[in-house]
């Protein structure tokens, strides 16, 4: 855990720096309908919603809080919710008991350091292209996590919106991180991914892992992200339609 918090406070202060310069009411060209307001207000929830599990121990599901703060508070706001998550997390035990919502990780301590990391690396992306700015890069160990997140964690429960009525195959390969490589089967059930075999698939998503984060998570487009799509490109594009979180 303890390599996600260094990676967690940078990813805030990216954050917290792309949205004074895009200023509030900049649109957010990846959240339509959002301003930049709406995103820090949204993050900074969702750091003291992440919070209140850790300090309270809460083993069953809160909703986000709604706290409203003056434009002109926003980014320190969201720098001191993200202070308190930091602490609360540097400070949980080990064997922390509480509750969380994706397989995969080792314990809740881990879960929602990993968790917030993405969470907060994603909505930089987002402030970042409202401020008409190239997004910055991500670990390629760390982009390869979090596309294993989105994978095996996300759309591996039954509310993912990624079906298809004929059983499709997609590969997505990072060519830059050893064994950050999946396939995902996508049928009328919610997606499995697994380890790629040497089988072929109905589509290939490949190239760098950053590019693979922000293209998976919807964030750059394949193109623009350096990801190469080979076989049937219908494939890749159902995901973009209907992978959103």
């Amino acid at each position: 855990m303890a390599d996600f918090l260094p990676l967690l406070e940078r990813e805030g202060e990216a954050m917290a720096r792309a949205a004074v310069a895009a200023g509030p009411d900049a649109e957010v060209p990846t959240c339509p309908g959002w301003r930049v307001r709406d995103l820090v207000l949204h993050l900074g929830n969702v750091h003291r919603w992440a919070t209140r599990y850790l300090v309270e121990r809460r083993t069953a599901f809160v909703r986000v809080g709604a706290e409203r703060v003056p434009d002109e508070a926003l980014a320190g706001w969201l720098r001191a919710g993200l202070a308190v998550l930091l602490d609360e997390l540097a400070a949980a035990p080990k064997d922390l008991e509480c509750w969380t919502f994706l397989k995969g990780s080792p314990s809740a301590r881990h879960f929602w350091a990993r968790r917030q990391t993405h969470e907060t690396a994603v909505h930089r992306m987002d402030a970042e292209l409202a401020a008409g700015l190239r997004p910055g890069p991500v670990e390629p160990w760390r982009a390869a996590d979090g596309v294993a997140e989105l994978l095996t964690g996300f759309h591996g429960r039954a509310r993912s919106r990624v079906r298809s009525e004929r059983q499709l195959t997609l590969r997505v390969r990072a060519v830059d991180v050893p064994a950050a490589d999946w396939l995902v089967r996508i049928t009328e059930a919610p997606p499995r991914a697994e380890a790629a075999g040497d089988g072929p698939a109905d589509c290939e998503i490949s190239g760098p892992a950053a590019g693979l984060y922000a293209a998976l998570w919807n964030r750059l487009g394949y193109g623009e992200a350096g990801v190469e799509v080979r076989g049937d490109a219908a494939v890749a594009g159902l995901w973009r339609s209907l992978s959103g979180i």
